[in-house]
């Protein structure tokens, strides 16, 4: 029987964590039909991603991808000569990303993983990237979310984030709706306004509306999100 007394704060976030559906479980179903007509099922890296590279914001080197799915950043990344960890609460996601990398040939360290269990090296990474991650992280675990960001991250490293665009994507509920629906009703959206409170610690090198692409461009990009890239202070 498991222990539900509460002794810490960490024992209060896995009781609240315990109000949702098992998000493993949900995410194997979800990436089980591969076939389903879902644009970042697609073989092709963000667009933002990819501008990142080519402008020279962001130069190989260690990176740690959180809920990197079926794995195209994280294939993409090792192509451009970084070292990558991915990491989802997903098999199927990660099997998939595997299959991919072998494809590819290159080497990516796929590990299935709860983010919040995970043991990273302090100052560790040149880039943490997030694609589609953040607006799925409950809000009692958001702090948590912030904190392995900025202690993962070497002084000067990259936070890349692509999320839901309120108004265009996402549930636009309060925090407080989420508990009272036991729901985040598909992901998250948020304003802009929001986005940098949120990383206020961390300077805005660029924020913007991903580019709607054709996928004939070999390139993911839906306008309904955000992307953004930070850099955590020297």
């Amino acid at each position: 029987m498991t222990d539900e007394t509460i002794y810490s704060h960490e024992d209060t976030l896995k009781m609240l964590d315990s109000l949702f559906r098992e998000e493993g479980q949900w995410w194997d179903q979800f990436y089980a039909d591969r076939d389903k007509g879902i644009p970042f099922f697609k073989d092709s890296p963000d667009e933002n991603l990819v501008e990142y590279f080519d402008a020279g914001h962001i130069r190989p080197g260690k990176v740690l991808e959180l809920g990197c799915g079926g794995g195209r950043n994280a294939v993409y990344m090792a192509r451009q000569g970084c070292s990558v960890d991915a990491v989802d609460i997903s098999q199927a996601a990660i099997d998939w990303g595997m299959e991919r990398a072998r494809k590819h040939e290159v080497q990516v360290n796929f590990a299935r993983s709860n983010i919040f269990e995970m043991n990273l090296e302090p100052g560790s990474c040149d880039l943490i990237y997030d694609s589609g991650c953040f607006h799925h992280i409950y809000p009692h675990r958001r702090a948590s979310f912030l904190e392995l960001v900025n202690r993962t991250l070497k002084p000067g490293g990259h936070f890349g984030l692509v999320c839901f665009a309120a108004g265009s994507m996402g549930a636009e509920i309060t925090d407080w709706e989420v508990y009272r629906q036991r729901s985040l009703r598909g992901g998250l959206g948020f304003t802009e306004d929001t986005l940098k409170r949120f990383f206020s610690d961390f300077e805005t090198i660029e924020f913007r509306r991903m580019r709607q692409m054709d996928q004939a461009d070999g390139l993911f990009g839906e306008a309904f999100l955000w992307t953004a890239l930070f850099r955590k202070n020297k």
